[in-house]
């Protein structure tokens, strides 16, 4: 059974950082391609990173290059993502996906991904 453990959300005010982790049970990481996808409240859903399968190549939407950094650990089965500089924009439902769709060649595009994990909630407010 496919299962994502998501954690690391939380309240952080402008400008801090936070680091969420997604870990998979059920499967093996490894021979899937990773997104983080994010979704406001009354927004479309927005895949704002992906990593390939061992994390040669990773993508970046425009609202956090230079700010995200998407990691994985296939030894751990775990992936992750650092968020700095922060901004109230950021705030939002973060989800880890997993894809086997170009899975050297990750896209940018939560249609691409099949598994999900059950979101955790970031607050960027002061």
């Amino acid at each position: 059974q496919f299962q994502f453990v998501e954690s690391g959300g939380g309240l952080v005010q402008p400008g801090g950082s936070l680091r969420l982790s997604c870990v998979a049970s059920g499967f093996t990481l490894e021979y899937y391609a990773i997104a983080w996808i994010r979704q406001a409240p009354g927004k479309e859903r927005e895949a704002i990173t992906c990593i390939s399968t061992h994390g040669v190549v990773t993508k970046y939407a425009d609202s956090v290059k230079g700010r995200f950094t998407i990691s994985r650990d296939n030894a751990k089965n775990a992936v992750y993502l650092q968020m700095d500089s922060l901004r109230a924009e950021d705030t939002a439902v973060y989800y880890c996906a997993a894809g086997q769709i170009s899975r050297l060649n990750p896209i940018l595009n939560y249609q691409a991904y099949d598994y999900w994990g059950q979101g955790t909630q970031v607050t960027v407010s002061s």
